[in-house]
C-alpha cells in the first residue's frame, strides 16, 4: 500500500511539475513580447498605413489582411469540413475504405505548412490563374486546417448519443431531419471547438500565404479578393530577417506581435462564448 501511495505521490508530482513548466513558459513569453512590444502600442500604431519602409507609422493593412485571410479559410474550410464529416460519421458505411480515408486525414493534419504553401502556388497561383491574392491565401489556409475540422467535428457528432436519431427516426423524420435538426444542433459546441483551434493556426501561419496572399509592402488596403494583402507573421518575418534599419524596425515587429497575439486571442474569445452559449442550450 505504501509502495502504491509514493508511486501516486510521484506520478502526482511529475504532473504538477509539468504543468507548471508550461504555465512558467507561457507566461515568460508573455512578458517577452508585452514588455517589448507594448512601448509601439498606440492608436496610430493600430490605424496608419507603414511609411518609410516599413520604418515607420503603422500595421493597419497587415491587421485587416490578417482578418481576411482568417475568415476566408474558416469561410471555406468549415462548411467542407462539417459536410466531411457528417458524412463519415452518418452515412458512410464503416468499412476499410472509410478507414483509410480516417487515416489520411490524420497524417494530413501532420504534414508541414511550407508543402500546403507550395500546393497552393501551383494549384491556386497558377493553374487556376488566381495570382498571389487573398482568394489564394485564403483556399490554402482553408486546406491547412481543414484535417482539424473534420476530426473535431467527426468526435463532436459521433458524441450525440444514438438514443437522440433512433428518437427522431421513430417519429418519421427523415435522415437529414435528424442530423439537422438534433445531430447538428447538439453537437455544435464540439464543432466551435475545431473552429477555435483552427483560427489560431490559420491566423498564425506563415509559410502557406508566403508564397500565395503576402506581399513585403503595400501603401494601399486591398480592393477585392485577387489583392495582395500584408499580414502580420509575414510582416514579422520581413522586419526581422529582411529589414534594413533595425533599430527602428525590431520595436515594430515585437508591438507586432503582440497585436497578432491579442487577434487570436479576440477571435478565440468570440468563438469560445458563441460555444458556451450553445453547450448551455443542451438538454443533456
Amino acid at each position: 500500500m505504501n509502495k502504491r501511495r509514493f508511486k501516486e505521490k510521484l506520478a502526482y508530482s511529475f504532473l504538477i511539475t509539468m504543468i507548471s513548466i508550461i504555465v512558467l513558459s507561457i507566461c515568460l513569453m508573455f512578458y517577452f513580447i508585452i514588455s517589448r512590444g507594448i512601448r509601439v502600442i498606440n492608436w496610430e500604431f493600430l490605424t496608419q498605413m507603414p511609411r518609410k519602409a516599413m520604418t515607420a507609422g503603422g500595421i493597419f493593412p497587415a491587421i485587416l489582411g490578417t482578418f481576411y485571410l482568417t475568415m476566408g479559410a474558416i469561410c471555406f474550410a468549415l462548411p467542407l469540413g462539417v459536410s466531411a464529416a457528417i458524412y463519415l460519421n452518418e452515412y458512410a458505411v464503416q468499412n476499410r475504405l472509410v478507414r483509410i480515408i480516417r487515416i489520411s486525414i490524420n497524417n494530413l493534419a501532420g504534414v508541414p505548412s511550407v508543402v500546403f504553401g507550395l500546393f497552393g502556388l501551383a494549384i491556386f497561383v497558377k493553374f487556376l490563374n488566381f495570382g498571389v491574392s487573398i482568394l489564394s491565401g485564403s483556399l490554402t489556409l482553408g486546406i491547412l486546417i481543414l484535417p482539424t475540422i473534420i476530426r473535431a467535428s467527426e468526435e463532436a457528432l459521433s458524441a450525440v448519443p444514438n438514443s437522440f436519431r433512433e428518437a427522431s427516426l421513430a417519429l418519421g423524420a427523415t435522415k437529414w431531419q435528424t442530423i439537422q435538426k438534433i445531430v447538428l444542433p447538439n453537437s455544435f459546441s464540439g464543432i466551435l471547438t475545431g473552429a477555435i483551434l483552427s483560427i489560431g493556426r490559420a491566423a498564425g501561419e506563415t509559410a502557406p500565404i508566403l508564397f500565395t496572399a503576402v506581399t513585403f509592402y503595400s501603401m494601399r488596403l486591398p480592393k477585392s479578393i485577387f489583392s495582395e494583402v500584408m499580414t502580420l507573421p509575414y510582416h514579422i518575418y520581413a522586419l526581422m530577417t529582411e529589414g534594413t534599419h533595425p533599430e527602428s524596425q525590431v520595436p515594430i515587429a515585437y508591438g507586432t506581435a503582440l497585436v497578432l497575439v491579442f487577434l487570436v486571442l479576440g477571435l478565440n474569445l468570440i468563438a469560445v462564448i458563441l460555444r458556451n452559449q450553445f453547450r448551455r442550450s443542451k438538454k443533456w
